[in-house]
């Protein structure tokens, strides 16, 4: 009989790229029985093997979601009397700690460094925001000592969470290698720089959009949903906002099509404790793709870009500094095209799903042997 695994989710959509195409594919793909639970506006459906169960219509507002739509997934998911529970959301942890007491083995996939990330959340009023940071610090501490294995998306986060449980690894979100890549001629790309993904404030979609205003021959294309419609009508009143050409939502194959006409991609976050040890996935995907990376001039992140030659690192608050490493990049094709070779080298020697998803699987295979 197969082992009954089951994800559930009370934030992330069922088909982030992490979660299904990554991980619940590979323990698919392993033999075992992979279930999602989630909580969106979709119907329940089997997809390449994975069921995936949806609880409720999606609430939008954070108190239904935080108090109902989270306690609605862990009731479903304990329904399913899975082998192993595997769940991604800090608003999942008080009821992990009631599957542990059930006697369940539990894995919390920790994908940021949550407590350091409630400085950057614009909801939360700014003198609270530390004492929220360190409430929130507390419980997870509390519950993930308790759990039967921690994941960490970046070393930086396993580095926290070692001191709390012994039982934690480093999964890297490293790209799959052959997904995004398409072997286009150089000479055929647009004059154009791309960024996808979520779009707010702390992503840095204002600097970027004033860096276009001196551009007069590149464009950004720009896919993804902004965090509200104040964002997007902000962006849109930007002089630079002429330069862009913007998409919505775009699915991976979508992503695939934009990066392949492009000379780069752009990662361009603020400096907020959450994202200078973060590795954004999109610098690796940019790097699988094969296009050079723009990014924040973080230290790890230019041990990443600049240390690896595969793109430059500007300071994320200069639109001057972000528009002069556009420039460079479009106009010198054939430095650019050897930026995207090596970052698409490291990707298939170092930076690749591929060898992370064996440290996934061991995972598994020591807490059910």
């Amino acid at each position: 009989m197969k082992h009954r695994i089951c994800h559930f989710l009370s934030v992330h959509p069922r088909f982030d790229t992490r979660i299904f195409l990554k991980e619940c594919k590979t323990l698919s793909n392993s033999g075992y029985n992979v279930t999602i639970v989630v909580a969106d506006d979709k119907p329940d459906e089997i997809k390449d093997g994975i069921s995936i169960i949806n609880v409720n219509p999606k609430r939008d507002d954070r108190f239904t979601r935080i108090f109902l739509t989270s306690w609605m997934v862990y009731r479903k998911a304990r329904e399913l009397d899975a082998d192993v529970y595997h769940f991604h959301d800090p608003e999942l942890l008080p009821y992990a700690l009631l599957l542990m007491l059930k006697k369940k083995k539990v894995i919390y996939d920790v994908h940021e460094d949550f407590p350091r990330d409630i400085y950057s959340k614009y909801w939360i009023w700014k003198p609270l925001r530390s004492c929220v940071s360190f409430l929130t610090e507390v419980l997870e501490n509390f519950v993930s000592r308790r759990l039967s294995f921690i994941i960490a998306a970046t070393p930086h986060i396993e580095k926290r969470f070692l001191k709390i449980n012994r039982n934690t690894i480093n999964i890297n979100n490293y790209p799959l290698p052959e997904e995004l890549f398409s072997a286009n001629d150089w000479s055929s790309k647009d004059k154009s720089v791309c960024y996808i993904g979520n779009i707010n404030v702390e992503r840095g979609i204002y600097e970027v959009v004033e860096s276009l205003s001196s551009l007069d021959y590149i464009s950004l294309e720009l896919g993804g949903t902004f965090e509200s419609d104040k964002i997007e009508e902000t962006a849109k009143a930007y002089e630079g906002w002429k330069k862009v050409n913007y998409h919505g939502y775009v699915n991976r194959d979508k992503a695939k099509e934009i990066m392949a006409k492009c000379v780069a991609g752009l990662v361009i976050f603020h400096p907020h404790p959450n994202h200078i040890y973060a590795q954004p996935n999109k610098i690796f995907e940019y790097m699988s793709a094969g296009l050079p990376v723009i990014g924040s001039d973080f230290p790890l992140w230019q041990k990443i870009i600049k240390g690896n030659g595969c793109g430059l690192c500007v300071n994320p608050l200069s639109p001057p500094e972000i528009s002069e490493a556009i420039r460079f990049i479009a106009d010198n094709p054939q430095t650019a095209r050897k930026m995207g070779e090596k970052g698409r080298q490291m990707v298939e020697n170092e930076y690749s799903w591929d060898f992370e998803k064996i440290k996934l699987l061991n995972i598994y295979s020591e807490l059910l042997n």
